[in-house]
């Protein structure tokens, strides 16, 4: 079987037991730490990545969905207001666990979680697609590729709250996937911006992972390239924070920071929104 274009699910052992060594060297203070999510403090974080072990094992496991869905689950709206409460009502009722109960209960799903995902044809339709990406259908290689950036970028924000460890998540081994998967989502984020044919727009990262994508203009629509031509404008990202612009957790003020456009500027300032999250 050829290889996915990018390969995540080998590292899903060792991020999950990053995260576990983390959990465990936590003061019950730091456990209630505020996070860059406005609502969510450390164990709500750490209580959402439980659930996203729990409820894929269950849905795509076992079969069982439970709670159906509400509202208008044909818009991003719709689907974003309908999953902000699953994770409501998660919280609210999990909150009452220890965060002795709450590590032990993801040390046992995330092995369940990982062994699941090893089932899955890389190749075969997953059950969601990565919606972010402006995808109607995508390869399982893509969905496994998402979880990934979900359990990277929520251990980041605990580890970020609590103000140590954010090191060990910028290596290059794991910081890199998350990268690649999260910059799927230029094209569909350019989606809006129209452009003459043959516009090229390079997004350039600084720091820890340096890295480099190119997006051109076509007919009717923008696409990633491995061309190189000069571009039309480059924007340059710190790549230490990269992260938090891609999970919304930027404020515009911080972005400007360390966000950079040379050349056509109207081309760069759409980065500036840029998401790789259901937001």
């Amino acid at each position: 079987m050829k290889q996915p274009p990018i390969v995540t699910l080998p590292l899903f052992a060792e991020l999950d037991r990053l995260l576990l060594d983390f959990l465990r060297t936590l003061s019950p203070e730091e456990w209630e730490r505020q996070t860059l999510a406005p609502r969510w403090r450390v164990m709500d974080v750490a209580l959402h990545l439980l659930d996203g072990n729990l409820r894929t094992l269950s849905m795509l496991r076992d079969g069982h969905f439970g709670v159906a869905p509400t509202g208008d689950m044909g818009t991003h709206t719709g689907l974003v207001e309908f999953l902000n409460q699953l994770n409501a009502d998660w919280i609210t009722a999990t909150r009452r666990l220890s965060p002795q109960v709450v590590t032990w209960l993801l040390e046992l799903s995330g092995r369940e979680y990982t062994a699941f995902l090893q089932t899955l044809d890389p190749w075969a339709p997953a059950a969601f697609a990565v919606a972010w990406a402006g995808e109607a259908e995508s390869p399982n290689w893509f969905h496994v590729a998402r979880e990934y950036t979900e359990k990277w970028h929520h251990q980041q924000q605990i580890r970020q709250a609590v103000g140590r460890g954010e090191d060990a998540l910028l290596a290059p081994a794991l910081y890199e996937p998350y990268l690649q998967t999260s910059m799927r989502a230029l094209p569909h984020h350019y989606r809006t911006v129209l452009a003459p044919e043959g516009t090229q727009l390079r997004v350039r990262l600084s720091g820890p992972v340096p890295g480099e994508w190119q997006l051109v203009r076509t007919a009717d629509h923008w696409q990633l390239t491995p061309e190189r031509p000069t571009p039309d404008a480059t924007v340059t990202i710190d790549g230490a924070v990269v992260w938090r612009l891609l999970s919304n957790e930027l404020d515009p003020a911080d972005a400007a920071r360390h966000v950079h456009t040379e050349g056509e500027q109207w081309l760069g300032e759409k980065i500036m929104d840029l998401v790789a999250v259901m937001v």
